[in-house]
């Protein structure tokens, strides 16, 4: 049965014969070689209750007390309700020093970078892992979505062999606007050799999103959109040529769908320096150069 008729993406409907459910793995979680297998046939693997849920929430509440500090979020902290107005600006004039210092909450560093996603990420790569020490923080407020694209663009200067991990931080209803994927398109070598080796950092004559609207895009290539309502503790791994994007956050009590981008791969293998260190450079300017290091106010979808 589709999730939601009402459900949408960068403002296009969801038609119900295109909105399908990710196939779910949890019964397999303690299986490396067929979650491995999982990852090559479908581009991904959804696992619920992978991680702790107690501690996923802590790292929500951490966040979302930053900022309320700024006044972009309603006490209680943990709720996550959007005021629609910001005195980030004000409060905090180093953009980028703000945003790496939520981003490195010593709560949400746990959920990421310790535990049980290590883990879980040792299993699935059969050895030492070395993840990204930069951490995609995104606090989505209503009326906004993600653009479609393929991760390689952004993080292709190491090893091939490299994993995202998004991760709720907290329950997140299709109506929060979770992450969207195009079923089966880590097989469209046609698109995808569109983007194999394109380094948005060197190449500035294009974007590194796919500019087709998504629910176009799905009919034409006669592929699902695959989400599911989402729960604290749940992950979803995906390689680097899966794509995918999101619903619109279309939250009735005006929440911001807070998640997080994490990225895995082996210790022994290169790695992208753009990512590593105290002070990841990132795109150029760290931390201040990601949509989260920007107020939170209300805002139009982001094309």
């Amino acid at each position: 049965m589709p999730w939601s008729t009402e459900a949408t993406s960068l403002e296009q409907p969801i038609p119900p014969e295109l909105a399908g459910e990710l196939r779910d793995s949890t019964p397999l979680r303690n299986d490396g070689d067929t979650l491995r297998a999982r990852l090559a046939d479908d581009g991904y693997v959804f696992l619920r209750g992978a991680l702790n849920r107690h501690d996923v929430l802590a790292a929500r509440e951490e966040v979302f007390s930053r900022l309320v500090e700024v006044g972009e979020v309603r006490e209680p902290a943990i709720d996550g309700i959007a005021t629609g107005v910001s005195r980030r600006e004000a409060l905090q004039p180093d953009l980028g020093a703000f945003w790496k210092s939520v981003c490195n909450g010593p709560k949400l560093r746990r959920v990421t970078h310790a535990g049980p996603m290590l883990d879980l990420m040792a299993m699935i790569l059969e050895g030492t892992v070395r993840p990204f020490d930069f951490l995609w923080l995104r606090p989505v407020p209503p009326g906004r979505a993600s653009a479609f694209h393929y991760d390689h663009v952004y993080m292709n200067r190491g090893t091939d062999t490299l994993y995202t991990v998004w991760t709720p931080l907290g329950d997140v209803p299709i109506e929060d606007g979770p992450i969207l994927l195009m079923e089966g398109s880590h097989r469209w070598n046609d698109l995808i050799d569109q983007y194999r080796g394109f380094d948005v950092d060197k190449d500035k004559s294009r974007p590194g999103h796919v500019t087709m609207e998504p629910v176009t895009l799905a009919q034409e290539r006669g592929c699902r959109l695959l989400t599911s309502d989402f729960h604290a503790g749940d992950v979803l791994i995906m390689s680097m040529f899966i794509l995918h994007g999101s619903l619109d956050n279309r939250s009735p009590e005006g929440r911001l769908r807070l998640s997080c981008d994490t990225r895995y791969q082996r210790a022994d293998e290169p790695i992208d320096a753009r990512w590593i260190g105290d002070d990841p450079i990132g795109h150029g300017k760290g931390y201040g150069g990601v949509g989260g290091a920007q107020p939170i106010t209300a805002a139009p979808i982001r094309r």
